[in-house]
């Protein structure tokens, strides 16, 4: 007896705006002194099992060179991923100080743990048990990016192991390419400005994605609104707070992906961001 199963990719919505360097290795660093960015999910809460992502980041700058640390874990039922990598970026100006071409790599190890007390069945079963056997292996990312004072293109090749090497025995395919660009708009940035952004994501067995939506700032970046509109029929909205330069706190929705047959309860997550170690002639250390 066969049937088909539809499965999906939802990123962090904190890398679109909030954070992008949890997308593009090429990000770390992108801002001068240390960040550290906190992250936590609950997706489709009606839903017994359902998954739990929580991310941690720091990235810091020293003239061109950028460093990162990305620990990631995620657990959906009863497999539990960890992910830990860390990133070297090389941001080089072009023609001045406005405009720069980052490229990015990071390096790390993954591991990913089934839950065997948790299993309603035979927790002795042979398929089980040789999960669990299976290595820590090495992976990795690779991006690249320009910007200038208002727009930005950038790239990135994700889970370089599964591209160069195809594993039989994961669980699900991966992601195989993210590809956006995004625009500035306002000419006093301290009243009110925009940022439109379309992206492209790339999954091996299934159909290129894409998101379209902004990212608004007002009152000298005390307030932001976010929203995305995903191919997949579905869309995040958020709402920020900058509290004196020194956090960012945003809260987002995903609403679930549209489907007659089942109600999830959408997505729900906050992301964190603290600036740390900032220079003093630094003027607006907000995300970039």
């Amino acid at each position: 007896m066969c049937a088909n199963a539809l499965a999906q990719l939802n990123p962090l919505s904190a890398q679109y705006y909030q954070n992008q360097y949890l997308g593009n290795p090429a990000f770390a660093g992108i801002n001068e002194g240390l960040m550290v960015n906190m992250d936590y999910r609950n997706q489709w809460r009606v839903i017994p099992g359902s998954p739990v992502t929580q991310s941690v980041t720091a990235d810091y700058r020293f003239r061109k060179v950028g460093t990162g640390l990305n620990i990631y874990s995620d657990k959906a039922g009863l497999i539990t991923r960890h992910r830990v990598v860390g990133s070297y970026a090389y941001h080089l100006p072009l023609d001045g100080e406005e405009k720069e071409l980052h490229f990015g790599l990071s390096l790390g190890i993954m591991k990913a743990k089934l839950d065997n007390t948790s299993i309603v069945g035979d927790p002795a079963d042979d398929l089980a048990s040789r999960f669990n056997n299976r290595k820590v292996y090495l992976d990795g990312d690779f991006g690249i990016a320009y910007m200038n004072k208002r727009f930005t293109a950038q790239g990135a090749l994700p889970n370089l192991k599964n591209l160069l090497k195809k594993d039989e025995t994961t669980s699900v395919d991966g992601s195989t390419y993210f590809l956006a660009m995004s625009y500035k708009l306002g000419v006093n940035p301290e009243v009110i400005s925009a940022e439109p952004k379309l992206s492209f994501r790339g999954a091996r067995g299934m159909d290129q994605l894409w998101d379209f939506g902004a990212d608004l700032k007002f009152l000298d970046n005390m307030i932001s609104i976010m929203g995305v509109y995903h191919s997949s029929r579905s869309s995040t909205i958020g709402l920020g707070l900058n509290y004196q330069n020194k956090a960012y706190i945003q809260g987002y929705y995903t609403s679930q992906i549209s489907t007659e047959r089942l109600e999830t309860g959408g997505d729900f997550e906050i992301s964190l961001r603290v600036p740390l170690m900032q220079n003093k002639r630094m003027k607006d250390p907000s995300p970039r």
